[in-house]
């Protein structure tokens, strides 16, 4: 499915043309009724983003309505889910005991990971204000692994950084603090548990939508054609000529 798909799209780029040519919607539309992508396919594609994103309860309807079986099981993904929410709750050490209930190999073989949920959760010591259980933690828990790394040494220094400012919004580091922070850790937690279940840690139609963005990118250099300009409708809007 995925090299048909991507076959679409290269011959999309690879129209010739001599100067740039104008395409009509009928010869347009005729060109993509030629591409033949069959439905089991298209179901496996949005099986996948909801698994991959964590859509539970939208994972299991699809079953049950399109026939199309997941990949996983989708109890884990229930799990996962309790585990992306905690971290992006600010409650870290709640996702570390989840993470380590689900399979204790994933902290063990990854001290990066390890490491960004311990750099979170002195965050979040610093964000409630418990600054000497912060110093604490930062001293006994990430300092030694700062020694063996260098670049989460630097992690360090910029975390503790914002104990040195009481107004956070003139600190150089104060990004740490946005929601945005937890999610990134989330995310980061949420690839490592997939990968760990042998699945994609990203979801394949993003990869699909900006492959189809590139293509008409491309096309736009060669040729006036009915092209997809938002997405979220996916309605052919005819060129300017």
């Amino acid at each position: 499915m995925w090299w048909e798909m991507n076959s679409a799209f290269k011959a999309i780029v690879f129209l010739h043309a001599a100067s740039k040519k104008v395409i009509t919607r009928e010869e347009w539309e005729k060109k993509l009724n030629d591409v033949k992508i069959r439905k089991e396919d298209m179901n496996k594609l949005v099986m996948n983003f909801l698994v991959t994103e964590g859509y539970v309860e939208a994972a299991e309807k699809f079953r049950k309505e399109s026939g199309t079986e997941p990949d996983i099981d989708l109890a884990t993904i229930t799990d996962r889910m309790a585990v992306k929410k905690a971290v992006q709750s600010g409650n870290v050490e709640d996702a570390i005991e989840k993470v380590n209930d689900l399979n204790p190999e994933i902290l063990d073989t990854n001290p990066q990971l390890f490491f960004h949920l311990q750099q979170q959760r002195l965050i979040e010591l610093i964000r409630n204000g418990k600054v000497e259980e912060a110093l604490e933690f930062a001293q006994e828990e990430l300092a030694p692994r700062g020694e063996e790394n260098q670049s989460f040494l630097e992690e360090l220094e910029r975390t503790v950084a914002l104990l040195a400012f009481e107004d956070v919004s003139n600190c150089p580091v104060g990004e740490l603090l946005d929601i945005s922070q937890r999610l990134k850790t989330a995310s980061e937690v949420n690839a490592a548990i997939l990968t760990s279940q042998s699945h994609e840690k990203d979801p394949k139609l993003p990869s699909l939508l900006k492959m189809l963005i590139w293509a008409q990118n491309q096309l736009d250099e060669k040729a006036a054609y009915p092209r997809i300009n938002d997405l979220s409708t996916a309605i052919l809007e005819d060129p300017a000529v």
